[in-house]
């Protein structure tokens, strides 16, 4: 019989040539643990222009992959054919670390990762396409973060992907720029889709529902980045209901169930042509820094500016929400100016300003919430006096702002 690092190398050979029949035949006839082996090989020993076809199956994995390699490609055979089954995973932070530029991952699942699924670090021109990454058991405060993860990456499209019951995000992009994320769903995660401290992003076409908020646009106040110019439409937003189950102390988990779009301390977000509906905080909701309830032991970078200004909402169709708010004080609200059956408005403000920026008052067109959007109210809570005087503010902000232009992804992904 042929020795563990012959059969190794003999493996790695049919991965890194992409021939799925012979992996495939190859693959069937090796026990799990050798399979695993000859995965890490030909991850550790690809060149630039290797393709890794991993066949169908469900391959179950120990141990953390990594790939530090640029000009790489992993294919599966389909999200639903073929699965890196991290359930008995040992060692490791994520399911497929990725340190590396010109990376293309397609057509395969990340299930029940110990921690992130997927994180792609510091890398440009990245595509993730048709990937699902899942954790098996449902929302669970011991899930992984994060499923899709590119984190300062530059010129990245994930398009076509599946993320289940992260802990934190399904899909999130953070510290990154020229970035599309579209065709893809999230359900069953805290949050459904983020942008965070991301320069330069569309959001369209995508499915988020099930989450405890669907999309999320941030700026978090100890990082270098600042964040800003990201576009959210003709996707669906669709309770977003499920109880917050974020670990304590983290962004997301002062998320409140029933958030559809929230926009917190970011500039120039336009959300327009979406369906959004059924969330039962409010459809779209925006906040600064000093009511989002993070915790308070977090260092401020110099270029944080804490107040989300901007804000363009547009030709949205929403359909009934805010009938059952996720945080008790908004519920309070709620009760008191619409009544026991009533709702909140389709979006909430939290009303806190610079007023270091006003010019005769009142912030800068440039600077300002806008509504655009039929019978749509804007509410303020007040939030900086605590609630004291809520008021419906919709006229003063029926305004418009100049539109930001589409991401174009360069370079190999241009075409795309």
């Amino acid at each position: 019989m042929r020795g563990l690092t012959g059969i190794a190398m003999v493996v790695a050979t049919f991965l890194l040539a992409g021939c799925d029949g012979g992996a495939s035949a190859t693959s069937e006839t090796m026990g799990p643990a050798d399979y695993e082996k000859a995965l890490r090989t030909a991850l550790e020993t690809a060149t630039p222009g290797t393709v890794i076809t991993i066949p169908p199956g469900k391959h179950p994995m120990t141990r953390s992959l990594v790939l530090n390699t640029s000009g790489v490609t992993i294919r599966g055979a389909g999200m639903d054919n073929t699965i890196l089954s991290f359930a008995g995973q040992i060692a490791g932070a994520e399911g497929l670390l990725v340190n590396a530029s010109d990376f293309t991952i397609e057509d395969l699942a990340i299930e029940d990762a110990r921690g992130d699924a997927l994180k792609v670090n510091e890398g440009k021109n990245i595509a993730i396409r048709r990937v699902r990454t899942e954790w098996t058991r449902g929302p669970n405060t011991e899930n992984g973060a994060y499923g899709i993860y590119p984190v300062q990456t530059e010129n990245t499209l994930i398009e076509g992907a599946v993320a289940i019951a992260a802990s934190d995000a399904g899909i999130y992009v953070g510290q990154s720029r020229n970035v599309v994320i579209r065709d893809s769903r999230a359900e069953f995660n805290v949050a459904g889709i983020e942008i965070e401290n991301t320069i330069g992003a569309d959001v369209y076409n995508n499915l988020a529902t099930n989450n405890t908020g669907g999309i999320l646009v941030f700026n978090m106040p100890d990082l270098a980045q600042p964040g800003h110019a990201t576009r959210v439409y003709n996707n669906r937003v669709l309770a977003n209901n499920t109880a917050n189950f974020g670990a304590p102390g983290t962004a997301v988990a002062s998320v409140p169930a029933g958030s559809g779009v929230v926009i917190n301390s970011n500039d120039q977000v336009e959300v327009f042509d979406n369906e959004i509906g059924g969330n039962n905080t409010a459809n779209v909701l925006v906040s600064s820094y000093f009511s989002a309830g993070y915790s308070n032991d977090r260092t401020t970078a110099a270029s944080f500016d804490p107040y989300p200004e901007g804000i363009y909402v547009y030709n949205n169709t929403f359909t009934p929400g805010g009938s059952a708010p996720g945080r008790d004080s908004l519920n309070a609200l709620r009760v008191a100016m619409f009544g026991d059956s009533g709702a909140l408005p389709d979006v909430i403000w939290d009303g806190v300003q610079d007023s270091a920026k006003f010019v005769d008052g009142v912030l800068p067109a440039q600077l300002a919430i806008c509504i655009d959007n039929g019978a749509s109210e804007l509410l303020s809570i007040d939030a900086a006096n605590e609630s004291a005087n809520p008021a419906l503010v919709t006229d003063r902000h029926r305004c418009s702002i100049a539109k930001l232009p589409a991401i174009v992804l360069v370079g190999p992904l241009a075409a795309t």
